[in-house]
């Protein structure tokens, strides 16, 4: 196992440390930043937990996180994205679809990811060349070929037509064999377990997608954003077996 991913696995079980014992909790103490949305003293401590980690055994990376932003050099060969918990609103209302998220990026390129989710007691990961895990057995996407056999995994139908094509998105379910509203990162982690065959978000931030990237591309799949750049720092997402990917972004633009 490559020595970087080794670590992204120590550091999940740091943040799983601080995470799961504090979900359900009728003590957390929940905040509500700038844009509206939830952080909990379980984000704010999974990130924390992470970095000091990251101090240690890494001290010349760069650290981006969600709640404490960039530390170190931005022209950094090597840099860590993290999302202490991605899916904090699922959290703060005991729902147990949420994850710690933690990437390594070289350059422009995501070469180490897991996926951890302690309450659903499952874990993804991959590395560049590697292959893609769930638990530790190798996962691939599905080979399905045709939108009516696709299983589609969406973000809620509001954010659509909030930020980007609703009628594309409800024309789309119209003509798939099946169709759900998960958002976060367990939708692309599904997709890369062949479970769902495409998965579309309209908004997100770089460490919603960093680590999921790479676990879908290393299990065949692809992933880009909705104009159909690859990688995870377009703003929007939409990660398939492959197969479908561009028959869905076309819908999309």
């Amino acid at each position: 196992m490559h020595p970087d991913l080794e670590l992204a696995l120590e550091l999940a079980d740091l943040a799983d440390a601080v995470t799961l014992p504090r979900f359900r909790a009728r003590d957390l103490h929940v905040d509500r930043k700038q844009d509206a949305t939830e952080v909990t003293e379980a984000d704010r401590g999974a990130e924390a937990a992470i970095r000091r980690g990251l101090t240690t055994a890494r001290p010349d990376h760069a650290v981006l996180g969600e709640e404490e932003g960039l530390i170190g050099s931005p022209a950094a060969r090597y840099r860590w994205v993290i999302d202490p918990i991605d899916g904090t609103s699922n959290y703060v209302r005991h729902i147990p679809i949420w994850a710690s998220l933690i990437a390594l990026m070289e350059g422009d390129e995501v070469v180490i990811g897991v996926a951890s989710a302690p309450a659903l007691g499952r874990r993804w990961w991959a590395a560049r060349g590697e292959g893609a895990f769930a638990d530790g057995d190798p996962i691939a996407v599905s080979a399905v070929t045709t939108l009516a056999e696709t299983h589609l995994a969406h973000a809620g139908m509001g954010t659509f037509y909030e930020h980007r094509g609703g009628d594309a998105l409800v024309a789309l379910a119209k003509d798939v064999w099946r169709s759900r509203g998960i958002g976060d990162f367990w939708m692309h982690c599904l997709v890369a377990e062949g479970a769902f065959d495409v998965a579309v978000e309209p908004i997100v931030s770089l460490w919603d997608l960093a680590a999921l990237t790479v676990i879908v591309e290393e299990a065949g799949g692809r992933f880009t954003d909705l104009d159909g750049h690859p990688g995870p720092a377009g703003g929007s997402a939409l990660s398939t077996n492959g197969r479908l990917h561009d028959e869905v972004l076309a819908r999309f633009r």
